[in-house]
């Protein structure tokens, strides 16, 4: 069976070099006579990969050494709890912005463990805008600012960055990589591995060193940013092979040209879909233009009576996965770095002959 162009917002299209290099791998990995799978985390192949993650990771992000950067599991669901458990004391208040669905979660996960200000919601427009920030009411004294650079669902991302004075912490998990960010101007920044780091199962976090001593006592030692940071992320059994697929997928990323040279792209291939949806009166983006995600591209067929045609006739077609979310319906096309541009004209092309047969 050949390879279906792969628009699922996640777990997410990986790059074929890597999948290539993984099939390579199994049976013997650099010569273990092992899979990574077998290998020890404390025996020195592994703990040589660790470290060559983390150095590649910061050199694509230009991370600074003030920095540290962690793998622990649980993805960015458990991240939404960790952030005021290492920020907030409890009473303390943080700030959150809800643009979509995954702020609102993590709002209300914050909310079992401090008292949470929304400064900002746009779900009074079903989240197809960012609120202007000097709309936002901010709380005096905050323990932090939380957003999400991109919702997944409802495909709304923020093209700035928040200013203020207390730590910006960021769920990054949808946008993180896809292009160059100055990581001086957060506190810290969260990512789940399923959309451009791998496959789900270990979480990338990149948080400043002079935050670790911020934890409340209490805190269980896994859900202590300071216990990864002291560990090089072995606080436990980390997962090895999310690990070393995250490896590969770095390793592929600085060969294409890094972050750079891949935000080319990923702009490439955003502008071609707006405009492919915009110049019809068959399809139609809900998400206000200034804040469109480059990574999750919605859209709405003007009759949803042929949504189900549209899906079975585009998966025949090797255009898989393009149903949207079940809370907003319609369609989805998730374009993060390794679905290839050659994908997203392939999309363009079925969208223009369905609309031709059925408009």
């Amino acid at each position: 069976m050949s390879r279906v162009y792969n628009f699922s917002a996640g777990p997410a299209a990986l790059p074929l070099e890597v999948l290539q290099q993984i099939q390579d791998d199994i049976p013997d990995w650099q010569g273990t006579g092992s899979s990574v799978m077998e290998v020890s985390h404390r025996g020195k192949e592994f703990v040589a990969l660790a470290a060559h993650a983390e150095e590649t990771v910061r050199e694509l992000l230009a991370i600074p050494d003030d920095y540290a950067v962690l793998f622990p599991q649980g993805g960015a669901t458990m991240q939404m709890a960790m952030a005021p458990l290492n920020l907030a004391q409890p009473g303390d208040t943080a700030d959150y912005v809800v643009t979509g669905s995954w702020g609102k979660k993590a709002a209300d996960e914050a909310e079992k463990f401090c008292s949470v200000n929304v400064v900002a919601n746009s779900a009074d427009k079903k989240f197809t805008y960012i609120p202007d920030e000097s709309s936002w009411s901010r709380s005096g004294n905050a323990a932090f600012l939380h957003y999400t650079p991109n919702e997944t669902i409802a495909g709304v991302e923020f093209h700035f960055v928040p200013g203020g004075d207390v730590p910006l912490v960021a769920d990054m998990s949808s946008t993180i990589l896809s292009r160059p960010i100055d990581v001086s101007r957060f506190g810290v920044i969260y990512a789940g591995a399923q959309k451009n780091i791998g496959p789900a199962g270990i979480t990338l976090v990149i948080v400043k060193k002079e935050l670790l001593d911020r934890a409340r006592a209490d805190n269980p030692h896994l859900m202590n940013w300071k216990s990864y940071a002291d560990s090089d992320s072995m606080t436990n059994t980390p997962p090895t092979f999310a690990w070393y697929v995250a490896d590969l997928v770095f390793r592929w990323l600085q060969s294409k040209g890094g972050v750079e040279a891949i935000a080319a792209v990923n702009e490439r291939k955003a502008t071609k879909l707006y405009a492919a949806i915009d110049s019809s009166d068959f399809y139609s983006n809900p998400v206000a233009k200034d804040c469109r995600s480059w990574m999750n591209v919605p859209f709405i067929l003007a009759n949803s009576d042929l949504d189900a045609t549209f899906l079975s006739k585009g998966a025949a077609s090797g255009l898989v996965n393009l149903k949207g979310h079940r809370s907003v319906g319609g369609m989805r096309a998730s374009i993060y770095n390794a679905v290839t541009e050659e994908a997203v004209d392939a999309l363009i092309s079925f969208m223009a002959e369905f609309e031709r047969t059925h408009g």
